[in-house]
Parts: C-alpha cells; sequence; structure tokens
C-alpha cells in the first residue's frame, strides 16, 4: 500500500473533530485543528515522490494547489474584512486553476466534457441567481470564482477516460473536485444567501475533497 494511505485513519480522526470545533464555535480548537489538517493533506501528496512510478507533474500541480489553498484559508480567518475576503477568493481562485491545468494534462477530451460542461453551467446559473441579489460590490470576483471552480470540475471529470490514470485513481480526483466544489457553494450560499447554523459541515466536504485528489498523486503506474 503507498505510504500515503498510511494518513487515512488521522485524518478520519481530525476532521470530525474539526467540523464539530466549527459548528460549536471554539476558535481555539479550529486555529490547531485546521493547520493539522492541511499539514495531513499536503503529505499525503509530497508521498507520492516516494512512490517508484509517479507523475510528477501531478504531484507538483496539485503541491501548488494546496499552498494556494493555505493562504485562502488563512486570508479567510479573517472574511469580516473585504480585503480578506478578496485575497481568499483569490487565493482559491487561483488554486482552482493550478488543479485545472494539471488535471487538464493528464486528462482525456471526451463526451464527458459536453454533460459535465452542461451540469454544471445549470448549477452555477442556479447559485449566482441566488447570491446576485446581495453581492453588491462582489458580483465580478464572485462570477470569476464560479467559472473557475467549474473549470477545476470539468476538468477533474476528464480523468474519468484517460488512459494515463487508473479507474479508482480518476474517481478520486473526480469526486475530490466535486467535493470541493461542494463545499464552496455551502459556504458562498450561507454567506451571501442565508446563514445556516451548521456551515462548517462544509469543511468536511472540503478536506474530503482535498485529500482525494492529494491521495490520487500515489495512484500513477
Amino acid at each position: 500500500m503507498a505510504p500515503a494511505f498510511y494518513l487515512i485513519p488521522l485524518f478520519a480522526v481530525t476532521i470530525p473533530f474539526l467540523v464539530r470545533a466549527g459548528i460549536l464555535g471554539k476558535w481555539r480548537q479550529v486555529y490547531v485543528l485546521k493547520p493539522i489538517s492541511t499539514l495531513i493533506v499536503i503529505a499525503a501528496a509530497a508521498l507520492s515522490f516516494l512512490q517508484p512510478e509517479r507523475s510528477t507533474t501531478y504531484t507538483i500541480g496539485v503541491l501548488v494547489g494546496l499552498a494556494l489553498s493555505l493562504a485562502g484559508d488563512v486570508a479567510l480567518m479573517f472574511e469580516e474584512r473585504r480585503r480578506a475576503l478578496l485575497a481568499g477568493l483569490g487565493s482559491f481562485l487561483s488554486a482552482h486553476v493550478a488543479y485545472a491545468v494539471v488535471f487538464g494534462i493528464v486528462g482525456r477530451a471526451s463526451w464527458w466534457d459536453a454533460l459535465s460542461a452542461a451540469v454544471l453551467l445549470a448549477v452555477g446559473t442556479v447559485v449566482y441567481g441566488r447570491l446576485s441579489p446581495k453581492l453588491d460590490g462582489m458580483r465580478g470576483p464572485v462570477l470569476a470564482y464560479i467559472v473557475a471552480i467549474s473549470l477545476m470540475v470539468s476538468r477533474g471529470v476528464s480523468t474519468l477516460p484517460s488512459p494515463a490514470l487508473g479507474t479508482g485513481q480518476a474517481v478520486m480526483v473526480t469526486v475530490g473536485a466535486v467535493l470541493f466544489y461542494v463545499s464552496d457553494v455551502i459556504l458562498a450560499l450561507c454567506r451571501f444567501w442565508r446563514p445556516w447554523r451548521y456551515r462548517r459541515i462544509s469543511l468536511a466536504f472540503y478536506y474530503g475533497g482535498q485529500f482525494l485528489i492529494a491521495l490520487a498523486a500515489s495512484g500513477f503506474g
């Protein structure tokens, strides 16, 4: 078994406690558990370098995306400040672009592209329609973000027919991208449309998605 997979039990412990701390508003615990969870994900991706057969391009692309996501996480700790919110959006937008590029490199164009594009266009239109009335001067950045994350998911789906990845590996990439998308939709709707007490459940989707994308790096060969 690839070394990265030995991190799964540790990850399965930290995430429930992180979600619980977020829901209960125990921010000291959040500020401890979040960096630990992020380091586990980064370690999962980096451990793929120990594999005799690997895609250095994929691993480096994922590590770039994780570094940008970490910057976004830090900025969004101060999301009540407009500059911090914009910085967080910019960091995560860049992370989605990094993922989209690397998924595109290892993926392959197919009819899945048309299907995923149609679904993402429909979902994105509905979500933006809900958010738009309360976005004020944030319409442009939020629209750009929706486009970027939709592109990321679409490129993730493009790995399904790719001969460069195994079936299980491609499923991890695709499901990971979708979970990341769901996490961001939950956060956006809770911030700009309707508050939800349990919005921190988005952390489970976020870290679950990131972890699957990172684990996929150990599946080459």
